[in-house]
């Protein structure tokens, strides 16, 4: 079978029963011929009915190439390299538990290794689906801590600090394998304490390799974003998330990263004032707390490890 695979899908899932399902199903009603594809789908200690409702998807769709694994040790590096070591394709595709793949998902990624060769990475848009509505605070400026991305609205190569999110995220399997795969000192969600920059690292990674890494808008996938959960407890942790994850990596390269990365982040929260002031100058006061508040949980997260 594995000379006919042309990519295969890895999905990580920690307690989403309530939209996993639908997950799958947007793989599985794929343009590609499912002779093309499998999908992989990786628990990572979910106490909710996880696991009976990925089994029972799985024995109701067998004429598909659907697989199911456990990974015990806690956060989304962990079971996204497990699931990497069960894959038979060339291409390596991530994909979130509450994300919804467009019907031809599949079939552009394979076309668009066809068409560019040197391609060493790919990552598509991220578009939230909010429950029931988009909140008034939400802005461009804080989205992106609920999964939205866009980077260009034409197929562009990523600027030298940029990089796809991993929840639509593409790598050849055998540049993951090259690297490493995801850095277990970056776990992701680990109970309720969250350390992130798990993608950031593995971009980085793998364009020290000289691999170009691309974004295409049409490789698109929705992202469900539950609007009650989006309480200032759930936005700080994954704030500061992104703080501890740059805490690990710049420990890593010494005092003097860390001291630059300080600066930098005092920056950012110097804009985010800018930015906030702008936004009650044009009447949206509403926006402006959380865009501030986004920096300065980052910064705490960074400074308090």
């Amino acid at each position: 079978m594995s000379n006919t695979l042309k990519i295969s899908v890895v999905i990580c899932t920690y307690n989403r029963s309530a939209y996993i399902q639908d997950a799958m199903d947007s793989l599985y009603h794929q343009t590609l011929s499912r002779e093309r594809y499998e999908v992989i789908v990786v628990n990572n200690n979910s106490t909710d009915n996880t696991q009976q409702t990925c089994e029972a998807f799985i024995e109701s769709h067998n004429d598909a190439h659907f697989y199911y694994f456990n990974e015990i040790q806690q956060g989304a590096s962990f079971a996204r390299n497990t699931g990497a070591l069960h894959v038979q394709s060339p291409l390596l595709c991530f994909m979130d538990d509450d994300a919804i793949a467009d019907k031809d998902y599949l079939e552009r990624i394979v076309l668009f290794f066809e068409e560019y060769p040197d391609a060493g990475g790919l990552g598509g848009r991220i578009i939230p689906k909010y429950l029931p509505v988009e909140p008034k605070w939400m802005s461009h400026y804080v989205s992106s801590l609920v999964g939205h991305f866009h980077y260009s609205e034409a197929v562009s190569i990523f600027a030298a600090n940029k990089y796809p999110l991993e929840s639509n995220m593409i790598i050849r399997k055998n540049d993951f394998d090259a690297i490493g795969g995801f850095n277990s000192a970056l776990p992701g969600v680990v109970g309720t304490l969250r350390i992130g920059g798990e993608g950031k690292d593995f971009f980085l990674r793998l364009k020290a390799l000289g691999r170009i890494i691309y974004y295409d808008p049409a490789i698109r996938v929705q992202h469900i974003v539950e609007t009650s959960k989006l309480t200032h407890e759930y936005m700080y942790r994954v704030a500061s998330g992104i703080g501890r994850g740059e805490r690990v990596r710049m420990d890593e390269k010494g005092s003097w990263a860390f001291y630059k990365k300080t600066g930098e982040y005092i920056f950012k929260l110097g804009a985010s004032l800018v930015l906030g002031i702008k936004y009650t100058l044009q009447g949206k006061p509403v926006k402006a707390g959380p865009v501030i508040r986004f920096r300065i949980d980052a910064l705490k997260g960074l400074l308090n490890h």
